[in-house]
């Protein structure tokens, strides 16, 4: 059992590593050289930074751990939204969450919170009805996401990003033509994609071997699983309003690190947990 736990630290340090020094720094310089903003930066990186959720749900599911993977999405979702706030707390970014379109994505993240909290509190069985009502309330989260930041942000960012546009224009004629930047780091997610599937995979024969050979229950793995796969959204969180504080537009960076935020809990629960369901069910 020791040499377990020994695999899964250094799985979930693996990951870490990963996403710090590699998935972040493609993610931040393939969003500059496509001058994407804030918002959609966010989107990008909460579907990256959801890839080893997706992992472990996956194999979790294939192995008949269904269980493991409600409670995998459950803490990974509770997880995300406390790393978010220490993100915020620790960057003294609290003034710009009045904004109401902060608001309205944190109300729809502590959504994602409640509706699993609520399948495994009232011990709701999972089953095929919950893959088209996933998808559905994915859909709607998503437009209301989109409308909320057209009427309340829209104006806002568009002022603070001129600034942050011109730089990106400079730094782009010193590295190249946009087109052979775009595939390079292309490229590189496809490869960083590769090294976290590998990763995913050994982390989940290391839980599924404490679960079968030494009788850890399923929600325990599902909370391990959590914290392991919510780490690569701890750094993006402080990655993204560091990177903005260094430029002073820490609004940018609050806006980046809440869709991170937001995406990869609606993904986690509508999406992957509807993933899990299917294959779990197949």
């Amino acid at each position: 059992m020791f040499l377990e736990i020994i695999k899964f630290i250094i799985y979930s340090l693996l990951i870490v590593v990963i996403a710090k020094y590699l998935l972040v720094r493609v993610l931040r310089s393939l969003a500059e050289s496509l001058e994407l903003n804030p918002k959609t930066i966010g989107n990008i990186t909460g579907i990256a930074t959801s890839i080893p959720e997706l992992l472990t749900v996956i194999f979790s599911a294939i192995t008949g751990f269904l269980n493991t993977s409600i409670f995998n999405i459950l803490s990974s979702n509770v997880i995300n939204l406390i790393q978010y706030g220490g993100a915020i707390g620790l960057n003294k970014n609290q003034k710009y969450l009045r904004n109401k379109a902060i608001i309205i994505d944190l109300i729809l993240c502590g959504i994602t919170i409640l509706i699993p909290a609520a399948i495994v509190g009232f011990q709701i069985e999972v089953n095929l009805f919950f893959v088209p009502i996933f998808l559905f309330l994915a859909i709607i989260f998503y437009k209301i996401n989109t409308n909320s930041h057209k009427l309340y942000l829209e104006k806002e960012e568009k002022s603070i990003e001129q600034e942050e546009l011109e730089e990106i224009q400079r730094e782009e004629k010193r590295i190249g033509t946009k087109t052979i930047v775009v595939l390079k780091y292309a490229f590189f997610l496809i490869i960083i994609g590769i090294i976290l599937y590998f990763v995913g995979d050994k982390l989940s024969i290391a839980l599924e071997n404490l679960c079968n050979q030494f009788g850890v229950p399923e929600f325990v793995l599902g909370i391990l699983l959590g914290f392991a796969t919510s780490l690569p959204e701890l750094i993006t969180f402080f990655e993204s309003q560091k990177h903005y504080r260094e430029v002073e537009n820490k609004f940018l960076g609050v806006v980046e690190s809440t869709n991170n935020l937001l995406t990869s809990n609606i993904l986690n629960l509508f999406i992957i947990q509807s993933i899990g369901i299917l294959l779990y069910l197949l």
